[in-house]
């Protein structure tokens, strides 16, 4: 493109997104024509949410909706928060009964747990969502202008440095004052009920703000002045074009939200709404008394008025808290002892756990606990670690390589597929030459595992499982147990404190950072097997850091340093499954070879026909079906049919795994258009074991020759020399490995193989 198409699209941008000023009257039929966009401030902030829609996800193990907005869509998924469906859906629903008035609408949403957790990129997505939302038609925000300009010689307006009105004498209110406030009471309250009257919505809108301080001093100069010369109609006088406006603005940080951080320092007052300026109180015709066009309103409250206020780290300002209360119960703050403003904000703490600690500092003296009122009004929403594996890989890559795309996937196996899949990083060397290091295929699940099996409540776990295996039913729904699938709803994991503790994220990130500067001892004539990273070194470097991370207590430390083995073991096993399908490719079953068992079966059972090539209708064939099970499910042999007529232990066989499998998928995946074609064969357990699965055994049994003692280096001419060749093809193929990362996994997986061969 060139610079001047560059041009267009800025220009095009900023077309859409800016109306020109426009009268109280045209406003006014503006939103009888788009109601949402007068919303109160917790209406809109939900209007926003849901507006982006819903997707569905599986956390826990269990299915959940989740509103696709935390996911930063506007912004690219930058800052996406990942997991915690379950409390951001509470925080909806809350934010939800708020708007509605529902008896919570004096309550402060907080949000609490440890670093890490996804609260910081909350604010982020809020900030992010709600900027784009007002710049599209639906998601339109409106505020006020004045001028006063020739109708006295007082002074100018102003809330700032200089007491020179800028941009042709307009000024905006400085707290986004609501268009509809300029009315009269009464008229207000009579338009806002005709306005919920045409709203086709279950919850109704609320306007119970007037005018800000500095819109009252602009409305009662000219309704004074305008009085003095006996006009007529007054108020159309004082809204008429020449003195006032209504104009859309863009959300943003100081512009309908406010945000708190904890760096933010000086008095109460001046954090919550402004600071008065003595020059300017000097400059302005104040008659003797405060005029608040001389206040700055660079509060938090102000700038967060009309929609969203957020104070960040709140254990930085508890003395902040007590005084907040009067907002969400009376919707009013003091700029003075006389001068009182409206509020309209949603208001939003964020704390790590130490906030909880100081306002319990005072729990003993129960009825007389002076933070009760407060405690009362905070409503609570616990953010905790992630302890799905592949939202932690997901995490982990995206904290590594900056990358922001939300992964969704129709099925669990493509899920598996981004868990599993290895990542190259740029570094600069000590050298000063920019190396790729490869985090090896299963690298990031491995320290993603690791990190969720820290978190896992290991007490409740039912006999037989370990935190691998709770880590696996969270993320798929299930476990694979034999030819069966065990769901979640069939194991009984009690109240886990699931995700209230654990290695966060940070540490994981640091730890794979300082590995990709470091340099290994692994040397090969050809390959640079040295820029890669094994899982193995992950989880050994995340365990011997331990001791040295000072975000660890002791018992900590022991406790997840007991928690490696189950984890090492487990992604030892997918590697050698990665093996084992990579020298067996050529053995696999193809998927249409499957696909016709069970539409054969399927048939079989049910009594029908199935159409063959010409179309024509044949009963399924006994023959195919006999064959698939004996040489391709090795479950049977010739003395399980009579013939090629089944006996009782195939059908049972037909009936209970295939079958029940598919009836099991039809009702998980139930509409009216269900056909057995829609059925993907990976989903039925004991079909899925053989769409590449094999074991050891197969390999003996196919390549009698191969020596895995001799894998490292084979000799010349060999089968052990020419199915590693093959084998560590197929592995970039079939898998995404380099070519140094097959040699070096397929080296680590035959070196143990070899202990057990014969």
């Amino acid at each position: 493109m060139t610079g001047q198409e560059y041009i267009d699209r800025a220009d095009d941008a900023l077309r859409e997104t800016y109306e020109p000023p426009m009268s109280i009257a045209e406003y006014v039929d503006t939103v009888f024509e788009n109601p949402g966009s007068a919303a109160h401030a917790s209406k809109y902030l939900l209007s926003a949410i849901e507006a982006a829609g819903t997707r569905t996800v599986v956390e826990e193990g269990e299915r959940k909706e989740r509103y696709r907005f935390f996911g930063d869509p506007h912004n690219d998924g930058e800052h996406a928060i990942l997991g915690n469906t379950e409390v951001l859906n509470t925080f909806v629903d809350d934010l939800r009964s708020i708007a509605a008035r529902r008896g919570k609408d004096e309550k402060i949403l907080w949000l609490d747990g440890p670093t890490a957790t996804g609260k910081s990129e909350l604010k982020r997505c809020l900030i992010n969502g709600l900027r784009e939302f007002s710049k599209t038609d639906e998601g339109r925000r409106y505020t006020v202008e004045w001028n006063v300009s020739g109708v006295d010689d007082s002074a100018g307006m102003t809330y700032g440095d200089s007491p020179t009105p800028d941009e042709d004498d307009w000024y905006p209110s400085p707290v986004q004052a609501h268009p509809l406030s300029v009315f009269p009471e009464e008229v207000r309250e009579a338009l806002v009920a005709d306005l919920n009257d045409a709203l086709d919505d279950h919850i109704p809108i609320h306007l119970d703000a007037r005018l800000d301080p500095f819109s009252r001093e602009a409305y009662d100069h000219l309704e004074e002045r305008y009085r003095r010369d006996d006009t007529d109609d007054l108020f159309s006088a004082v809204v008429d074009e020449s003195h006032f406006r209504v104009k859309n603005f863009v959300v943003d940080i100081g512009q309908g939200i406010g945000v708190l951080h904890s760096e933010d320092d000086g008095s109460p007052k001046e954090r919550l709404v402004g600071t008065w300026m003595a020059g300017m109180l000097q400059r302005l015709d104040s008659r003797g008394r405060k005029n608040p066009q001389a206040f700055s309103y660079d509060g938090v409250l102000s700038q967060g008025n009309g929609l969203l206020t957020i104070v960040e780290d709140a254990a930085q300002h508890a003395d902040l808290l007590q005084k907040l209360l009067n907002v969400p119960d009376e919707g009013t703050v003091k700029l003075d002892k006389g001068i009182a403003m409206d509020i309209d904000t949603q208001m939003i703490i964020i704390s790590n756990p130490d906030l909880e600690a100081q306002l319990n500092k005072h729990a003993e003296m129960e009825g007389s606990d002076p933070l009760k009122a407060l405690k009362r009004r905070l409503d609570k929403h616990e953010f905790t670690y992630l302890t799905n594996l592949s939202l932690e890989a997901e995490l982990v890559r995206r904290e590594l390589t900056n990358e922001t795309e939300i992964w969704e996937a129709d099925s669990y196996e493509q899920l598996e597929e981004n868990i599993r899949e290895s990542v190259t990083i740029s570094v600069r060397g000590s050298d000063g030459v920019v190396h790729d290091r490869e985090l090896a295929p299963h690298a990031i699940e491995a320290a993603a595992l690791y990190a969720v099996g820290t978190r896992l409540d290991t007490e409740s776990l039912p006999p037989g499982l370990d935190l691998v295996d709770k880590a696996l039913i969270y993320d798929r729904g299930y476990l694979q147990d034999g030819d069966d699938r065990r769901y979640k709803d069939e194991f009984d994991f009690g109240d886990a404190d699931d995700g209230e503790g654990g290695i966060p994220v940070t540490y994981t990130r640091d730890t794979i950072a300082d590995l990709l500067h470091e340099e290994t001892d692994r040397h090969h004539p050809e390959l640079n097997i040295e820029d890669v990273i094994m899982p193995r070194d992950v989880l050994n470097a995340m365990a011997d850091g331990l001791d040295d991370a000072p975000v660890f207590s002791a018992n900590e430390r022991t406790e997840f340093e007991n928690r490696l083995v189950p984890v090492k073991n487990h992604v030892f096993s997918q590697q050698e499954n990665d093996v084992v399908d990579a020298i067996m490719r050529e053995k696999r079953v193809d998927e249409e070879t499957v696909e016709e068992y069970i539409e054969h079966v399927y048939a079989w059972v049910e009594g029908e026909q199935i159409a063959n090539d010409r179309g024509e209708l044949e009963s399924p064939d006994p023959l195919k079906m006999k064959v698939f099970e004996i040489e391709h499910l090795g479950r049977f042999d010739e003395d399980d049919y009579d013939g090629a007529a089944p006996e009782e232990g195939v059908r049972e066989f037909r009936e209970e795994k295939v079958i029940t499998a598919l009836n099991r998928h039809a009702w998980r995946n139930r509409d009216d258009d269900f056909r057995v074609s829609d059925v993907d064969p990976r989903e039925i357990p004991v079909i899925k074991t053989v769409l590449g699965s094999h074991d050891w055994d197969d390999v003996r049994r196919t390549y009698e020759d191969v020596d895995p003692s001799q894998w490292d280096d084979p000799p010349s001419g060999t089968e052990t020399e020419a199915v590693k060749a093959e084998t560590i093809q197929n592995l970039q193929e079939m898998f995404g490995y380099s070519e140094a990362s097959a040699e070096l996994t397929s080296r680590h997986v035959m070196g143990q193989v070899s202990y057990r061969w014969d």
